[in-house]
């Protein structure tokens, strides 16, 4: 069945759907050698070429489609690469045979936590589009005097430059002194959120920890700069969290592709890549207790 030619290229593994969108009109991508339009509707059959390079659609499309789960420290940039030369949370994930990882969501530069990276274009935009109302939880350590009246505004929402905006719940994790810890929960990613709805009742966010997105949960082992691949059981929840079904490609049986060889010719014709290997693995030292 034909998809528009972004979500499939996004289902693949290729970009998000408005990177595919801007890749298409600028013109470096080509479907059967014609410049490719946004929308236009393909399968995994056609010949789709980015940049002058095939793309085996098939393959990737049947593929196990790959998570990490990346906790990032604070003073790495959310981008493929930095012009002011900053560490970036690309630098430490696994390389990747074929296409690239897809980053869900961004975290601030001097925000902490955890970040998921996909192959699954689809994926990414299911848990990332508002409409999925995906649940972010934070731990916050809030600097300034904190009441129950403002907690109950944060709850019930307060306006922002950008519109409206609230917490889902807010639970009391402790501290001492000027300092004290909050988990919050939203159910959106809007840029800096977290830190301006504190901001807007008069306190600040002397730190900021994003422990878990949707069903998948920070481990307390997985340190700093680190990454974990998430095993099949935690796919299949993730996918169902967003109402997608996990595909492990196991029932994949490549297509013939028509042969390359001279008439007369007993060569087999030469078979789709196959699907890329499985890999990527976390040191797994231990890391300071925190309140969950």
């Amino acid at each position: 069945m034909k998809e528009r030619i972004q979500k499939l290229l996004s289902r693949a593994g290729y970009g998000s759907r408005r990177e595919i969108e801007r890749l298409v009109e600028a013109g470096e991508i080509l479907v059967n050698g014609r410049r490719a339009e946004v929308g236009q509707a393909i399968d995994e059959r056609d010949q789709v070429t980015l940049r002058g390079q095939r793309l085996y659609l098939e393959s990737r499309l049947h593929a196990t489609p790959r998570v990490l789960m990346y906790n990032k420290p604070a003073g790495e940039v959310c981008t493929m690469s930095d012009t002011e030369g900053r560490a970036t949370v690309f630098d430490s994930l696994p390389d990747i045979r074929a296409g690239r990882w897809i980053m869900v969501g961004r975290l601030d530069i001097n925000t902490d936590g955890l970040l998921l990276f996909t192959t699954d274009g689809e994926l990414a935009n299911k848990l990332m589009h508002p409409s999925s109302e995906v649940e972010r939880e934070y731990a916050c350590r809030v600097l300034g005097q904190v009441d129950n009246e403002m907690l109950i505004r944060l709850q019930e929402g307060v306006e922002l430059e950008d519109g409206k905006a609230n917490f889902l719940r807010i639970k009391d994790a402790g501290g001492e002194g000027a300092n004290h810890w909050y988990h919050v929960v939203l159910a959106e990613g809007r840029n800096r959120e977290v830190r301006r709805l504190w901001e807007s009742q008069g306190v600040k966010v002397s730190r900021l920890i994003r422990i878990r997105y949707g069903n998948i949960e920070l481990p307390r082992y997985l340190r700093t700069g680190h990454h974990k691949e998430l095993e099949v059981r935690e796919l299949r929840k993730l996918y169902g969290l967003v109402n997608m079904t996990f595909d492990d490609g196991s029932d994949f049986k490549p297509a013939a592709r028509p042969s390359q060889q001279r008439a007369g010719s007993n060569a087999a014709a030469r078979p789709a890549p196959p699907p890329r290997p499985r890999s990527g693995s976390a040191r797994t030292t231990g890391r300071p207790t925190r309140e969950r």
